[in-house]
């Protein structure tokens, strides 16, 4: 039986890993949020590797705020770089499997195709260059890892754009959506079964993955998909604008080719809007 640790509970994957764990009776979990293990302490981390043992950690701690980002830097990288660095390391030195969640916002947005693993990152935010910092110490720290790159995560849990619709539609707020920026939702109750299925497969094909679901929307897509299929809407005002404007700049284009993930562990990837049913289905709010 596998021994898993997984950080940031709390977050929207943390939840979603936890809930996905009772379908694998063969793996045991540790669930830490920050009050009990805080990555950004090297000395705190160090200290709880020794005292527990682990086989695998799912890192889902991270500084997820884009724009806060851009005027905190120094805490953006220490959460996902520094902080990044020494969980890699600890694992090093417990002999542990590290499974670490990155962004497609390592990608400037240029291509006109889907980013595959080989592209070079160029990140054009300071969220996206402290993700690819923060890889570079795991590939540089560690042999035996796996760093998912992922795409505009939502779920029921947390802070995401389908809450922030579904809050901003009960409370009769217009909602303007940018056309400007194309890539994929995903359901973080997906990339949490992944994560599980590449553990209990015990695969050794270590590497960096791209992880979404399949097809290609922008956020206004996604609002409109969300709002046409709610039972609790019965009206909203939605506004397209080409000219969203934001204080940390953000990829247009920044879709994930997911074949090398799909092929090296033999699963198929899920539709974005399929997926995104089947959440609303589950918490019951998808009209009939």
């Amino acid at each position: 039986m596998k021994s898993v640790l997984v950080t940031g509970v709390n977050g929207q994957l943390g939840c979603c890993i936890k809930e996905a764990a009772s379908k694998h009776p063969n793996l045991t979990f540790t669930f830490v949020a920050k009050d009990v293990l805080d990555i950004d302490d090297a000395e705190a981390i160090s200290e709880f590797f020794r005292k527990n043992s682990f086989d695998y950690c799912i890192n889902t701690a991270a500084y997820t705020n884009v724009e806060k980002a851009e005027s905190e830097p120094k805490k953006a990288f220490k959460t996902n770089a520094e902080a990044v660095k020494n969980i890699a390391f600890a694992c090093k030195e417990n002999e542990v499997i590290l499974i670490h969640i990155s962004t497609d916002y390592v990608f400037d947005g240029t291509s006109n195709k889907p980013y595959t693993e080989e592209d070079t990152p160029n990140p054009i935010n300071v969220y996206g260059a402290s993700k690819l910092l923060g890889e570079q110490h795991i590939k540089d720290t560690i042999d035996h890892y796996f760093i998912f790159r992922t795409s505009w995560l939502y779920s029921q849990y947390g802070h995401n754009f389908f809450n922030t619709i579904l809050r901003y539609v009960k409370v009769e707020k217009p909602l303007t959506i940018t056309t400007e920026q194309t890539g994929t939702p995903t359901n973080a109750n997906d990339l949490a079964e992944a994560a599980l299925e590449v553990i209990a497969s015990e695969s050794t094909e270590y590497g960096v993955y791209n992880y979404c679901n399949l097809g290609v929307a922008t956020w206004y897509d996604f609002a409109e998909i969300i709002l046409e299929n709610s039972k609790q809407i019965d009206k909203a005002t939605l506004v397209k604008t080409n000219h969203y404007r934001t204080f940390a700049p953000r990829p247009k284009y920044s879709v994930l080719n997911t074949s090398k993930f799909c092929s090296v562990f033999n699963l198929n990837a899920i539709d974005w809007k399929e997926s995104l049913y089947v959440l609303m289905k589950n918490i019951n709010i998808l009209k009939n």
